[in-house]
């Protein structure tokens, strides 16, 4: 299976390559969407057309990132449903692999989906035994995770992601995190498209799921 991985869009919606699925790793609305309603009508709209214009055998899944205040106030609520599956703390199955969905990160500036160390941990322990796919927004400590002032990524996210080991585990939030982090026999895939001026930077990535193992397709700088 061909799977696109891409996170931290901030309201830019780039050209998406031919692939099977799609996994969409939060900061997904504009910046100047912070407002539920805002970012409610842009879901609706340029989000909606955009999804539609996906080929069909494309399916999509994706969570919230710390700007995504329309998925934590319960605000996206549509008419019509939008052509992807939101997952929050749940799980789905695409082609065979199962996956599980998760938005929060360690506290940040008082963002959306933001949690204290303790609390996170709680999060993590939901994240079942046996899945193939872990979709985050935040990564765990120590990869994909650089700062100035070191690592702030979620020590007890590593921890869990080193017991359940799922094949591929997808992450954003840190633009400067970009590229594929080994955790052990997990692949992380940090697929910020943005770099940290919030000007596009960055490729989708693009991985095959095989038998033998996670093949990297496409990583790299636009």
């Amino acid at each position: 299976m061909r799977i696109c991985c891409a996170a931290d869009l901030h309201g830019h919606l780039p050209k998406i390559p031919e692939c099977d699925l799609l996994l969409l790793g939060g900061d997904l609305t504009p910046g100047w969407a912070r407002d539920p309603l805002d970012g409610r009508d842009w879901l609706d709209t340029e989000f909606r057309a955009w999804l539609e214009a996906l080929p069909a055998r494309t399916q999509v899944v994706g969570v919230a990132g710390n700007h995504d205040f329309v998925f934590q106030e319960d605000a996206a609520t549509f008419d019509a449903p939008l052509r992807w599956t939101y997952l929050q703390d749940s799980g789905t199955t695409c082609g065979g692999l199962s996956i599980w969905g998760t938005p929060w990160q360690p506290t940040f500036f008082d963002w959306a989906f933001n949690l204290e160390e303790e609390e996170l941990a709680e999060k993590w322990a939901l994240i079942p035994e046996g899945i193939d796919v872990l979709l985050l927004h935040g990564p765990p400590y120590g990869h994909g995770d650089p700062t100035p002032r070191g690592p702030v990524g979620s020590p007890s996210l590593l921890r869990r992601i080193e017991a359940v080991r799922p094949r591929l585990a997808v992450a954003g939030h840190l633009h400067s995190g970009y590229g594929i982090h080994p955790i052990g026999p997990t692949t992380l895939a940090s697929c910020s498209l943005l770099d940290e001026e919030y000007e596009p930077a960055n490729r989708p990535i693009v991985v095959d799921f095989t038998d033998a193992g996670i093949v990297v397709v496409d990583c790299g700088p636009r």
